[in-house]
C-alpha cells in the first residue's frame, strides 16, 4: 500500500497513477489530490511520457469519492477554510485532467462514486471493467453531484442525468457505457496487456480499438423512456408528482417509480433541489464555469447543517436517520436555492 494512498510509476512510455488506500476504498484525501496534481504536471513536461494511466490497486473499488468524513470534521471544528481548500484543489485537478495534453486513460472497475468520477469522467479515454458500479450519491449526505457533475450529467442522453443527480442511483458497466459515461469496455484480465502495450509506445487509439469488446445490453434499457418522461418535469414538485402517479400502477415501471420516490424522500431536500437546479443550469456552462459554480455551492453548504448531519447519519454513526433542515421537499424556498447559486464569493474558484 502506498504511504499516502497513491503511487506513481514510469514504465517505458507510460506514466501510471495507482490509487492505493484500500481501507477507505480509495476515498480521495487532500494529500492524494496534491500529489497527483504535482505528478501530472511533471509528466506534461517529460518527453519520455507519451500517455498516462490512472488505475486502482484493488478490485473492490476504483474510488468511492472524496474524503467527505475528513471535510465534515474540518468544518465541524471550525476549520472551514481547510475544507474549502480541499475542494478548490480537487476541482483544479479535475480540470487539469480534462485539459491534459497527453492521452489520459482511466481503468475503472469496482465502485466509482463522486470524486472518483471527477478523476476519470473528464479524461479522454474512460475504460470500464465488468464490475463497474457508478453513482453520484451526494444528495444522500447533504451535498450535491459535484466534481463537474453539473457539466457531465445534463449532457447525458434524455433525462438520465437528472435522474442520476436527484436520486444518486447506482448503475452498472453496461448502462454506464450506454449513457456515454465511459468510452470503452475492456475485460480486466486484459488490463495488464493494455498497460504493457502503452509502455512499449503503442498508440492509444489503435490499442483501445484492438482490445475493447462490445458491452452487454444495458440492464435498464426498458426504463429509459419512462425516466425521460418522468424526469423531464420542470420542477422538483413536478417530478415527484409524476413519480407518484406512475408508482400507483403495477409492474416493473411502477416498482421503479416507488424506489425513486423512496430514495428522493430519504435524501436531503435542499440537496435534491440543488441537484435539479444544476441540471437546469449546466448545459449553458463550460466545465470551468460548472466547477466554479460548484465551489460556490460547496462553500455555502459548509455554512448549513445538512452536510454535517448527512455524513454523521450515513458514514459515522450509520443510523441512516438524518435530521434534515428543512425536513421536507415542500419546505424548500426556491429563492434560497437560487441564492446559493447566484451569490458570488469573495474568493471564487478561477480556472484557466
Amino acid at each position: 500500500m502506498a504511504d499516502n494512498g497513491i503511487s506513481f510509476e514510469e514504465r517505458g512510455a507510460v506514466g501510471i497513477v495507482t490509487l492505493d488506500r484500500p481501507r477507505a476504498l480509495n476515498a480521495l484525501d487532500h494529500p492524494m489530490v496534491l500529489a497527483m496534481d504535482a505528478r501530472l504536471r511533471t509528466w506534461i513536461a517529460d518527453p519520455r511520457i507519451a500517455h498516462v494511466v490512472l488505475r486502482s490497486a484493488h478490485p473492490r473499488a476504483f474510488c468511492v469519492g472524496g474524503d467527505v468524513r475528513a471535510m465534515a470534521e474540518l468544518g465541524r471544528t471550525g476549520r472551514t477554510q481547510e475544507a474549502r481548500q480541499y475542494w478548490r484543489d480537487e476541482y483544479a485537478l479535475d480540470y487539469l485532467i480534462a485539459r491534459y495534453p497527453k492521452p489520459f486513460v482511466s481503468l475503472v472497475d469496482g465502485l466509482c462514486f463522486g470524486g472518483g468520477f471527477g478523476l476519470t469522467g473528464h479524461g479522454r479515454y474512460r475504460v470500464a471493467g465488468e464490475n463497474l458500479g457508478f453513482a453520484m450519491p451526494e444528495v444522500a449526505i447533504g451535498l450535491f453531484p459535484d466534481v463537474g457533475g453539473t457539466f457531465v450529467l445534463p449532457r447525458l442522453p434524455g433525462w438520465s442525468g437528472t435522474w442520476l443527480a436527484m436520486t444518486g442511483a447506482r448503475i452498472g458497466m453496461a448502462d454506464a457505457l450506454a449513457l456515454g459515461l465511459y468510452t470503452h469496455h475492456i475485460p480486466t484480465t486484459r488490463w495488464p496487456e493494455l498497460q504493457d502495450a502503452l509502455a512499449s509506445g503503442e498508440a492509444v487509439e489503435t490499442l483501445l480499438a484492438r482490445t475493447a469488446i462490445r458491452p452487454p445490453a444495458p440492464e435498464l434499457a426498458s426504463l429509459y423512456p419512462h425516466i425521460d418522461r418522468i424526469f423531464a418535469g420542470g420542477s422538483v414538485a413536478a417530478i415527484v408528482i409524476a413519480l407518484e402517479k406512475v408508482a400507483e400502477g403495477e409492474g416493473e415501471v411502477a416498482t421503479f417509480a416507488r424506489l425513486q420516490l423512496e430514495t428522493i424522500r430519504r435524501a436531503s431536500p435542499t440537496s435534491v433541489h440543488i441537484a435539479f437546479q444544476q441540471m437546469q443550469r449546466g448545459p449553458a456552462l463550460d466545465l470551468a464555469g460548472c466547477l466554479t459554480l460548484e465551489f460556490r455551492l460547496v462553500t455555502r453548504l459548509l455554512e448549513r447543517p445538512d452536510f454535517f448531519e448527512g455524513v454523521r447519519a450515513v458514514l459515522v454513526d450509520k443510523d441512516q436517520k438524518p435530521a434534515w433542515r428543512p425536513a421536507q421537499l415542500s419546505e424548500i424556498d426556491p429563492a434560497a436555492i437560487t441564492a446559493l447559486f447566484d451569490t458570488p464569493l469573495d474568493d471564487e474558484l478561477l480556472l484557466a
